[in-house]
């Protein structure tokens, strides 16, 4: 985590232009002139200002998206392949810079080597796999069979906290499919994104086949879903929002997928090896601030070893450093004051409904700390399973420890929230790991880690108020076709 340039200094890279959105390979101010200010979260200082984007620029990219779908539709699956290949390698030599961006952009110190170039190339191998299959008929004169289409053009909106992986998992597959995208990233962190679309540039990836739109999500984000040129949606963000897209998707009469958060268990039995699960569970819910969908919040602890485990994360949170993105921390700032003032709230909730404050539950002070967004990560025991910060998703640094008494109520507690995205298990015993990850209500369940880690490929989405469809898998291209299905007979033969 040692910084490589001048925290200070200002954005100078060629990936970047200021005031510019991608609109027909074309770097262009919104059509209203206006602009919004990108903020530094470690310090509120600007950072750049984006185009102001609305229907307008919406209404353009559909149409620039629309230009160029004939072309990139009908390139043969493997050219598509190989200009994702090209672009991961872009991505691979941009590295450092890109995570700077995104450490800007969210405030997080460095996580160690990018997910995106690896992520582009898992898709890319997909991209000439996409198989219809033959089907069975009545006479033999007819042949049956299937393919899948692109949709055409589509569209995505996704959030502030991972902009460059949550970018290349909407583009990439998209577009491997041959589908042509428009798509907004956050408002407060769309650098990273924004670097992403000019290397796919870079690497001949035709200009109407990738376009970003910057703005708000009350104006350019709710413009997606309600163009009618647009004819499936991505989306990732909060049940309120992502309801409001299923709406507008539902009057246009076009499938989505959605990603709409967790409020993930870790559930810890007898025989789990504390030493372990603690700093994992700790490392967990502090990474990015807590800012992660899948992020263990909850720790559901047999009351056997509740007061060890309690003991183990306060030691193992208390070592976790807080400072800005460029310092050799662990954990950087909020994203913005509105997160800051939402977290700080959920934390007044917990003391207020009578959980135990064991750790954190303020914000640091230095003057390391200036005018950013920072909060101490917070752990509070004996918190009951129907409290406030034990059913919301809180998107901060707040671990709550919840004990049971058995295996049945551990399941009961796990499942008795809205959401199932993720959880986890800390087992030694195969028989209930196996039990557990049956019962357990989320789309992803990890054994011994705190978040999946180590899976290439696995199928990343949501039970319940976490939303529907999947990302990252062996599908991940198909997801964004359509089946259509043929039949063809044979000319009668002559005499016949």
């Amino acid at each position: 985590m040692t910084a490589v340039i001048d925290p200070q200094a200002e954005l100078d890279t060629p990936l970047l232009q200021d005031n510019v959105q991608l609109i027909g390979g074309e770097w262009v101010p919104a059509a209203s002139g206006e602009t919004i200010e990108v903020i530094n979260p470690a310090n509120r200082q600007l950072l750049a200002r984006i185009p102001r984007g609305t229907a307008d620029d919406v209404d353009a990219a559909v149409k620039a998206a629309e230009q160029a779908l004939p072309a990139w539709r009908d390139l043969n699956a493997t050219a598509r392949a190989s200009l994702l290949y090209r672009w991961a390698t872009l991505v691979e030599e941009n590295a450092e810079v890109l995570d700077q961006l995104e450490s800007r952009d969210v405030g997080r110190p460095h996580w160690g080597p990018s997910p995106v170039p690896g992520m582009l190339r898992f898709i890319a191998g997909q991209a000439d796999k996409v198989h219809g299959v033959s089907l069975p008929t009545y006479s033999p004169d007819v042949m049956g069979f299937t393919v899948r289409e692109p949709f055409g053009v589509v569209g995505a909106i996704i959030p502030w906290n991972a902009p460059g992986p949550m970018f290349t998992n909407e583009v990439a597959a998209s577009i491997a499919a041959g589908n042509t995208i428009v798509i907004k990233p956050a408002e407060d962190a769309p650098l990273a994104p924004l670097a992403l679309a000019k290397l796919a540039m870079d690497a001949g990836i035709p200009a109407g086949v990738v376009n970003v739109v910057t703005g708000y999500g009350s104006e350019a984000g709710a413009a997606i879903p309600s163009h009618p040129g647009i004819r499936r949606v991505g989306f990732t963000g909060s049940p309120a929002t992502g309801s409001i897209v299923m709406e507008a998707c539902a009057r246009n009469l076009i499938p989505l997928h959605l990603e709409l958060g967790g409020k993930s268990p870790q559930v810890v039995f007898p025989d789990a090896n504390l030493s372990a699960a603690a700093p994992a569970i700790a490392a967990g819910i502090t990474m990015n601030t807590g800012q992660i969908c899948a992020a263990g919040s909850r720790v559901v602890v047999h009351r056997s070893v509740h007061q060890e485990m309690v003991e183990r994360l306060a030691e193992a949170m208390q070592k976790v450093t807080v400072g800005p993105w460029h310092q050799q921390v662990n954990m950087g700032p909020l994203i913005n004051g509105r997160q800051h003032e939402r977290v700080m709230g959920y934390i007044e909730a917990g003391k207020s409904g009578g959980a135990d404050l064991v750790l954190g539950g303020g914000v640091p002070s230095g003057e390391a700390f200036g005018d950013g967004f920072f909060v101490n990560p917070t752990l509070f025991d004996n918190v009951k399973p129907d409290m406030k910060i034990a059913q919301e998703e809180i998107f901060g640094p707040v671990l709550s420890v919840i004990p049971v008494d058995n295996e049945e109520e551990a399941v009961a507690v796990a499942n008795g929230v809205d959401y199932g995205l993720v959880a986890s298990v800390w087992t030694e015993d195969v028989g209930t790991a196996v039990r557990m990850s049956r019962a357990l209500e989320a789309g992803q369940v990890g054994v011994n880690n705190a978040l999946g880690a180590g899976v290439i490929g696995g199928p990343f989405g949501g039970y319940k108020s976490s939303g529907f469809g999947r990302t990252m898998g062996a599908d991940a291209v198909q997801n964004w076709t359509q089946v259509k299905t043929i039949s063809m007979r044979g000319a009668t033969r002559p005499g016949n």
